[in-house]
């Protein structure tokens, strides 16, 4: 049996694409699965950065058939240059950090990094267990671009991890990442580099019933962070009161602030026109989305190329559940809805509520386009993009990386 190491510096154990998806579906193909994670001032955290106070303490437990390694978190971001450096110089160093003496002492076959800082790790990991006799693989899942050339942040800065990026994939054996446009960057630093897109897609959904576009008001869902100053809850909240002075429009707000905070505050004209749900596990999510119309996504577009890149969970998770997208100019989510006519995309890569509620007026007036794009957008779900899928191409990469030796 092949042991996979699963390297995480930042994500929440129970990610989404990290534990629901890859690490279970690498348990069913029949791989031991280790994944080591980081803690928070001592406690491990959910999806929504609320800390598990009452559950999952133990500093190393199983879960799910997931053997749960855990480390206090390291802010990697604070010694760069030392890391850079460390990298440059390919020799063996003393490994004082935790996270690197739990993955060296895994002794796995693949290790399967999910950030820069924990690709650092993979790449250590690797050339201390090569110095002894053992040769490991290392996969990074890339689920973002960084350093992202949009953000502000220092030119050094960027500088570095750029460099540092370079060598550390030269130590990778393969890639995999969340959009074509992301697959396009890591070829345009090497062209010879193996990279696969692996979407952010859940499992197909039992109950569809195709009726988008039917309900007497129209329902506009959101799901995931959003709170007072995190997302875009002040503009959700400005589209909703546009769009009701000249129809009505009902939203679905699945997820919001932290579980342990108070649900969001809705304007109290607007209190029958909100639903929240509050965050639900993940197999819920299909349920509380019954009834609804539209998925909405909104990402500055503008000032950060991994939200130009953006294929986010949410995404699919409307289209798994045939619901059309109402998004702004983000080019890879652009681009799959021109392809396959399944959402609606407004002008601007810095979309204002005026501009969606003039694109939610235009579908309201236009039903029909409503129930096609919903018809379209389950389809392509079911023919070509549900996990099933997804999971083929994951299981694929093993393969190779286990016939390669």
């Amino acid at each position: 049996m092949k042991h996979v190491c699963i390297l995480v510096s930042e994500h929440p154990f129970l990610d989404a694409r990290i534990f629901k998806k890859e690490a279970k579906s690498l348990v069913k193909a029949g791989f031991q699965v280790t994944m080591i994670v980081p803690r928070r001032n001592g406690y491990l955290f959910d999806v929504d950065g609320t800390l598990f106070k009452e559950h999952f303490r133990e500093e190393q437990f199983s879960h799910e058939g997931i053997k749960i390694l855990t480390y206090e978190e390291i802010h990697h971001e604070k010694q760069l240059k030392k890391l850079y450096t460390t990298i440059k110089k390919n020799k063996d160093i003393l490994y004082t950090d935790r996270f690197i003496q739990l993955a060296i002492a895994q002794q796995a076959d693949i290790y399967h990094a999910h950030e820069f800082y924990s690709l650092y790790t993979g790449v250590q990991v690797k050339r201390a267990l090569s110095s002894r006799g053992k040769q490991s693989k290392l996969i990074y899942d890339s689920h973002e671009v960084d350093p992202d050339p949009l953000l502000k942040q220092a030119s050094r800065t960027e500088q570095i991890k750029r460099d540092m990026l370079k060598l550390m994939l030269n130590e990778t054996d393969t890639i995999i990442t969340v959009s074509e446009s992301i697959k396009r960057d890591f070829h345009s630093l090497d062209a010879a580099l193996s990279v696969e897109v692996i979407y952010n897609t859940p499992p197909l959904s039992n109950g569809y019933h195709p009726g988008q576009g039917k309900n007497e008001q129209l329902v506009l869902v959101y799901e995931g962070v959003m709170n007072g100053k995190r997302g875009s809850f002040h503009k959700l909240m400005k589209i909703t009161e546009l769009c009701n002075e000249q129809f009505p429009l009902k939203v679905i707000l699945i997820g919001g602030n932290k579980k342990s905070e108070n649900p969001l505050l809705i304007p109290s004209h607007l209190e029958d026109k909100i639903i929240q749900t509050g965050w639900v596990d993940y197999e819920e999510i299909p349920e509380k989305m019954k009834g609804a119309d539209l998925g909405w996504v909104d990402l500055d577009a503008k000032g950060s190329l991994n939200n130009r890149y953006a294929m986010p969970n949410k995404f699919f998770s409307y289209l798994n559940n045939g619901l059309p997208v109402v998004v702004n100019q983000c080019d890879d989510m652009k681009e799959f809805i021109r392809k396959y006519n399944c959402g609606y995309v407004v002008k601007g890569r810095e979309a204002t509520a005026e501009d969606y509620a003039k694109g939610l007026l235009d579908l309201n007036f236009n039903r029909k386009q409503i129930h096609a794009m919903s018809l379209q957008a389950r389809k392509v779900m079911e023919e070509r993009f549900s996990w099933a899928k997804m999971e083929k191409r994951l299981l694929s990469i093993y393969d190779e990386l286990n016939e390669g030796g």
